[in-house]
């Protein structure tokens, strides 16, 4: 479960770098066809215009602010995620026993075997694609306010601070912070994982700094803030864990 969880996350980010360097910058409108434009894109990049006037006329502020409430939103779907993870963690030891009862290379005993395990699934009410759904709900969320930043042609024309957002940091301090909120995140996140999986710790915020390096500076912003944002959450998440397996010890 967690190579797959991390093969997924590896995919992910370097679809994020991938697209940071090749994307359609053409600028978003509500004249802009097709449906990810129209009914995704656009309205993120109306609600960020929107709220910069409220922000007079702040666009680094609106991309702080819409950043933390796309993550309130989202919180319920990585709370269940979270406690899925948790579940099928508890299960390991039970699925352990049947990986060494039966041997799944022969045909008949591997069916057995799955059989168990969806019978261990459901006497526990755990569903092993709990985990991944939640994922799979969030990343066009994400995504489309992330191109949202990117092609709304306001933001490129402000500055914030010291950043001019059409641009990338000339002081590189925050696709730094960004990166090392990403490491404290990831490291919060995958404390209890094996050590040839912890790669991702090193990996994630390299991409993050290079990818912030790179492209403009209000894409930065709404990885620093999102990155802020997840430490909270992880720590937690993380007590949260540590209760549940503390109750279940006793």
């Amino acid at each position: 479960m967690l190579q797959k969880r991390t093969v997924f996350i590896i995919i992910v980010a370097l679809s994020t770098l991938l697209s940071g360097c090749g994307m359609n910058r053409d600028p978003i409108t509500s004249e802009s066809e097709g449906i990810w434009n129209h009914f995704f894109v656009y309205p993120f990049s109306w609600v960020l215009t929107n709220l910069a006037d409220l922000f007079q006329g702040s666009y680094g502020m609106a991309i702080i602010f819409m950043t933390f409430v796309i993550r309130l939103c989202l919180l319920p779907l990585f709370m269940k995620q979270q406690k899925s993870t948790v579940a099928m963690r508890e299960l390991q030891p039970e699925m352990e026993k049947l990986k060494e009862k039966y041997d799944t290379k022969n045909q008949q005993q591997a069916q057995k075997f799955q059989q168990e395990m969806m019978q261990l699934y459901s006497k526990n009410g755990v569903n092993p694609a709990a985990g991944c759904l939640p994922v799979l709900i969030q990343m066009p969320i994400l995504m489309a306010f992330y191109f949202a930043i990117v092609r709304t042609e306001e933001i490129a024309n402000h500055s914030f601070l010291w950043l001019d957002l059409g641009q990338p940091d000339p002081l590189f301090i925050l696709p730094v912070a960004a990166g090392a909120a990403m490491f404290l995140q990831t490291k919060i996140t995958m404390k209890d994982t094996p050590q040839q999986m912890k790669v991702m710790m090193y990996l994630m915020p390299v991409m993050i700094i290079a990818a912030g390096a790179a492209l403009p500076s209000a894409l930065s912003l709404y990885w620093f803030t999102g990155g802020i944002f997840m430490i909270f959450q992880s720590m937690y998440f993380s007590k949260y864990r540590a209760r549940t397996e503390t109750a279940s010890d006793q």
